[in-house]
Order: C-alpha cells, then structure tokens, then sequence
C-alpha cells in the first residue's frame, strides 16, 4: 500500500456555533458536483415538526429530489444526522447516527441505524445533520473539523481499500496523539460492485488501541457512496461531556441517565447478559419457538443451533467494555480478537471481528443451513472489510442455495456446486460478490434482480421464485421466521423501507410472551409499535436499553409490551435536554409526523401503496410440500380449527392450497385494518386529513397524495 496523499481540492472555514438544549440550529450540505459547501439554519418549524436524527435526514433529502430521481443521481443525497439526544455522555444508547438516501436496492426512500461517534462529532462540530449530493470523478475524502473549525474537502491517493484499514489509516492520520477524537465512515470494495453497500461508523476503542466499526447496513447505502467517489467522510472532535449538549435541565437529564444506567447494570446480569453475550442470546430463544430461519425461511428449528449461540460466542468475545458510545451501560457491540479467516485475503492472518450479532449469526449461518459458529464470524469479517450488508448477502446467498437445491439454477451457471450446508461455497460466492466477478455480479444485485434475471436467462419459473425470493420492496428480509405470526409479517411488510426488524420487531412479543393474542391487538401495535420505534431515530437514541432490560415489575403493567416505566423515562429525558414538555403520547405524534411524511415521500416517487405492501408467500406459510409435511400435525390442526375442514383423506398439495388461501387473506384484512388505524387509505398512503392532523400538510404534500388519487 503506498503512502497516504491528500490533495486539497477545497475547504472553508466557519464559525461553530453554541449548542442550544441539544441543537446546533444549523445543517452542512456538500455539493461533489461543484465542490461547492453551504451552511444553512435550521428553523423552529424543523424542530417542532421533524424533530432531529431521520426526520432531519428525510427533510434535506425531500428538498433535493423529484419524482424521477434516482439512487445513482447527483441530486440524490446522503444524509447523516444525530438527534437533539444524541451524544449525551452516560444515557444508555445515547450515540445513534441515521443515514437516509435513495436506495439502489429499492428505489425508495432508504433510512439506516448505526452506532459509533461520527453524529455526535458531528453535532459537536456545529451541525446537526450532513447532506452530501453530487458526484466526484476522483475519490475524495470530506473532513469536518470541529476542533480548527473547518470543511475540506481532499483528493484521495495512497488509501486502503479494505474498510477496517482504512478507518484505522484515517484515523491515525488525522488523530495523531488522539485518535479517540476521530470518526470515520466508509464503505469498502464490495460496495462499488453489489447493490447492498454498507457504510461503517468508527470509534476508537482505546483498551485495545484499535479503531472499531458499526455498520449502517440496510439499503445499498454504501453504493450510492461509492457511486459518488467519496472513500470517506471523518469528523474530528476532542473531549465529550454533557455540558456540550446544552441541555435545559441537566440535574434532571443527570438523575434520569444514571437512573437507567444502574437499573440495566442490575438487571442484565439478570437478563439477557447483553454486556456479555451481546444479541447472541436470541439463536436458542428463536430456535426454542420454531422462529429460527433456517435454509432459507423454509424451517424454523435445527438441533444444532446451539452451536451459534451464547454458549459458544460467550467465551470467545474480547472481555472488555463494549458500548459504542461513551459510558453506555448495555455496552453490547462484542468482538472477538485474533480470529483467522480460511480464505480470501486475509487467509492465516489474524485479524479483529466486530461481531457477531444475532442478524449476522442467523443470516450467515443458519440460513444457509450451516451450524460451524467460525462461518458466521468469517462472513462478519469480510462484508465489514469489503463494505456488504451481512442480511442482505446472507439471504441472498440463501436464496442461491435453495434455486440451486430446487433445479431453478446449476452448477454450469453458477460455477460451483452451492446448496445449503457448503461452507466454501458461501464464503467463495461472498468474494465473488466483493470482486464483481462470475456469479457473484448477479447475486450482489440482491434477491429481487436474481428473481429476474433467473426467470429471464434460466428460464426458471416465476412463481416458485416469488414465493421463495425473500424479500419485500426490494429490501432482503432481516432473519426471522414469519410463518405464524402475522403480527411479524406485518412487521415486515407494512414498512416503509422493507423488512428490517428495527421498524416493528414484533415477533418476539407475539410469539413468545403472547402478548397481542387477538386481530385487533395486532393491528393496533402495527401502530404503535412502529411509532415508537421511528422516535429513537429522531433522537439519536439505540432501541435496544428501552425493552432488551426490563424493570422487574413490569410484567405486572397494564401494558408490558410497551415497557411504559421506559417510555416515561423517555419523555423525561427529552424534556430535559430540549425544554420541551412531552408525554409518553407526545413521543407517538412526533413519530407519526415523520412516519407519515416518508410514506409521502416514497409515494412522490411512485411507490408507496397497497402494491408495495406484498411480501412472498414464504413469509406466511409453507410453500414446498416438504414444509408442509415438516410441520404437518400443525397445519392440519390449524385448517381444522380455523376453517373447519377435516384433513382426513386429503393430499399434500391440497391441504397446502387450501392454507395459502386463508393465509393470504388474513394478511390482505390486516392491511386494512393496520391502513384504517393509521389514518390511511385502503391504498396504503395518507390521507389529506391525516397530514393535516400532524401539521404536514404542506402545498407539496397535498399535491402528492391529490395526484395520487385521493379526494
């Protein structure tokens, strides 16, 4: 690798302002086209409305496109943003940034979750969110200083490619004695060759002298960074303390952190033990309730799922404190140290994995029928390094493997031999992926374009490849069995960016504490639940400290699902940084203001409805007859108990047709009923008497939905 060079194409100086009770009051846009750079304010309307965090984001991006605006566009933007929340020092899971773009996998408006210290920096820095658009025909690095007080922008020569070199190599150069004032995101090779580019948010970890990585996974972020020539974006900031957020009632904001804190260093060790095992303690529950994917969704068991869970990831993560954000007492984000990888270019080489979490485990591992806990960790390893979403290669590459099982695809088209359990061949066809070479060209386009392109080229049939192509919008599924709980497969398909568990993780709550038995409940937490969940990303806040630790009586609470002790200490803790007075039903209305305003925002761009809402049959039921017949004395039961009908004498297929029906019709009655709570048409998008209720009934709104067709 040769040396680092940065050449200074541009820079400007400003002023930082004070931060005002969690506010900067202003924004930084980067224009590649023109190296051009602009501060902007932000207005009061802006924070009553969109609070901070992804509503920021949306609002930057909603001014910069048009309804034929695409990912790989100049106009299309990246938008990163913390919260007014965001980097509070000692509140649990107070250092979220979301990043929100046009999505290469989608089309849509994509928004995505990371840990790490980039937003808080940022906000530290002076703004309180980055909107970068345009495109550079030269790879450049954006820096935002918030110690010297400026914005540069550099031509790039002499960079690693690898993400986790070049956080640590960007780190280095621009931390020096301090490198724990450095943040860096990036994406890595694969990114420039795949649809589902992931972007990685560093922190230094100064235990072990490294600079560590969380990842913005969902939606092919990464690619449209890497479509835009940029190889990096660092912020530099130095000391954190909770003066810096200005907050207007800091004894408050004080007793409210240490608070939270204490009751989750008491209780987790009780738990989870989330500070020990991090989310590997969801393999064995998952599997305990036939919720596991395995080969592809097909099942949900396997007798050596314990193979991949905190039994075996407990002892080998890197003892140590692990919050991705300073003094966070869940402090989940484990590793594991000295791992060697088998293969690619780090084969022999000992090397440090952030990670695994449960998504990674289940994805690259059990999905793809394989139960040796080193894959997962290996798959961990190189998307980081390469820039790859860890779900949506995992699914994909479990789609391959049931095609290539089922006769869809051979081993003349692929170049190998690819069904579920072939370690090799999952690791070889990651690096395929990475490279942009041979198969792997088609299957970094992600599920929906193999779909495509299978039926097209391979003459595959189209409809076992819809029912088993698991993906909705565009979007992979996260890795979670749907099948019997059409609370879950709402989850998944009544998002707005896909199915990604951090909009409506359901499935826990309603299939193991059974907590949403009847049609109602299930379609008023479609409301609910989303809602409150949209508000930690308009905070800066991690979901993970409001209900994986839970006060101890809380299962004596009217309402348990919701964890509402949690929620109390939410409104107080926004109250007491912004100054604004709030409730627990205040947090809903926040978020239903931002929910409503994306679902426009992808309906401007011709998406958004009823149709959108699909998601493949896998998801609710069994499509083979060997699933059937898996979970037989199951079904059988269900079709009498539900319908009524008397399997006796009955085959396979019939039995099996007569289940997708009554499955598929529930799904269509929870739409409208999921619809009607929301304040949506039986399309699928607002009403103008809904945005008008939430104050978003802007002249550009309304145009949107009237031409979508609404009186």
């Amino acid at each position: 690798m040769s040396a680092l060079e940065l050449k200074q194409l541009a820079s400007m100086d400003y002023k930082r302002p004070e931060i005002e009770k969690g506010y900067s009051n202003q924004t930084l846009e980067v224009d590649l086209n023109d190296q051009g750079m602009e501060i902007h304010p932000v207005s009061q309307q802006m924070k009553d409305l969109f609070i901070g965090g992804r509503g920021f984001g949306l609002w930057l991006l909603w001014q910069g496109v048009n309804p034929d605006t695409r990912w790989d566009d100049p106009e299309n933007g990246i938008c990163i943003a913390a919260g007014p929340l965001g980097g509070t020092p000692g509140y649990p899971g107070s250092g979220k940034s979301i990043v929100c773009s046009l999505s290469p996998m989608t089309g849509a408006v994509m928004d995505s979750n990371v840990g790490g210290h980039f937003g808080p920096f940022l906000k530290y820095s002076g703004f309180d969110a980055l909107k970068v658009c345009g495109k550079s025909d030269k790879e450049v690095v954006l820096v935002i200083d918030g110690i010297d007080q400026t914005i540069s922008l550099h031509e790039a020569s002499g960079l690693a490619e690898d993400a986790y070199q070049l956080s640590a190599q960007l780190t280095a150069h621009f931390g020096g004695d301090s490198p724990k004032g450095v943040s860096v995101v990036s994406t890595g090779p694969g990114a420039k060759h795949t649809r589902f580019g992931c972007l990685n948010f560093s922190w230094y970890d100064g235990r072990r002298g490294r600079a560590r990585n969380k990842q913005a996974g969902r939606g092919g972020i990464g690619t449209v960074f890497a479509h835009k020539g940029l190889k990096a974006i660092v912020a530099r900031w130095g000391s954190v303390n909770m003066d810096l957020n200005a907050p207007d009632d800091k004894p408050t904001l004080t007793m409210a952190a240490k608070r939270h804190a204490k009751e989750i260093r008491e209780l987790d060790p009780k738990q989870n033990r989330m500070a020990k095992v991090g989310t590997s303690h969801l393999v064995t529950i998952m599997n305990d309730f036939d919720l596991l994917p395995v080969n592809n969704y097909k099942f949900g068991s396997h007798p050596e799922a314990v193979n991949l869970g905190e039994a075996v990831y407990g002892p080998i993560f890197d003892q140590g404190f692990d919050g991705c954000w300073l003094g966070c007492a869940l402090s989940c984000s484990h590793g594991v140290k000295d791992f060697v990888p088998l293969t690619g270019p780090y084969a022999g080489q000992k090397v440090f994995v952030d990670g695994p979490e449960y998504e990674t485990v289940a994805g690259c591992g059990s999905n793809l029928g394989i139960f040796d806990p080193y894959l997962p960790l290996e798959m961990n390893f190189y998307c980081d390094a390469y820039g790859l979403d860890t779900i949506s290669a995992g699914t994909s590459i479990a789609f391959v493997m049931e095609c290539f099982e089922l006769g869809l695809i051979n081993e003349e088209q692929v170049g190998m031999e690819v069904s579920f359990g072939n370690r090799l061949a999952a690791l070889e066809l990651l690096h395929l992926m990475a490279k942009g070479e041979g198969f792997g060209r088609i299957a970094g386009q992600g599920v929906r374009r193999m779909k495509a392109y299978f039926a097209e080229h391979f003459s595959a049939d189209p409809q076992i490849l819809a029912d088993i192509g698991m993906e909705a919008k565009g979007l992979e599924f996260s890795e979670y069995m749907s099948k019997e709980s059409l609370a879950q497969q709402g989850g998944y398909g009544l998002t707005l960016k896909g199915p990604q568990h951090d909009e409506a993780w359901l499935i826990f709550l309603d299939m193991v504490r059974n907590l949403m038995p009847t049609f109602s409940d299930k379609a008023e937490a479609l409301h609910w639940f989303p809602m409150f969940r949209t508000w930690f990303g308009l905070c800066g806040l991690c979901k993970l400290p409001w209900n994986d630790v839970m006060p101890e009586d809380n299962k004596d609470t009217p309402e348990p699902a919701k964890v509402m002790k949690h929620v109390e200490w939410y409104s107080e803790y926004f109250t007491s940084v912004t100054g604004r007075q709030v409730g627990p039903d205040d947090l809903i209305t926040m978020s239903e203001v931002v929910y409503n305003f994306q679902r426009v925002f992808n309906l401007k761009l011709g998406q958004g409805r009823r149709e959108q809402d699909a998601i493949p049959f896998r998801a609710m039921g069994p499509v083979t007859i060997e699933e059937y017949e898996s979970r037989a004395e199951r079904y059988d039961g269900q079709l009498a108990e539900k319908l009524g009908v008397q399997t006796n004498g009955m085959d396979t297929a019939e039995k099996l047709a007569m289940l997708r029906e009554h499955r598929e019709g529930e799904y269509e009655k929870l739409k409208d009923a999921v619809y009607e709570r929301r304040g949506w048409t039986t399309d699928g998008y607002p009403t103008l008497e809904t945005v008008k209720r939430l104050g978003i009934d802007f002249p550009e709104v309304v145009e949107v939905i009237k031409s979508a067709g609404a009186a």
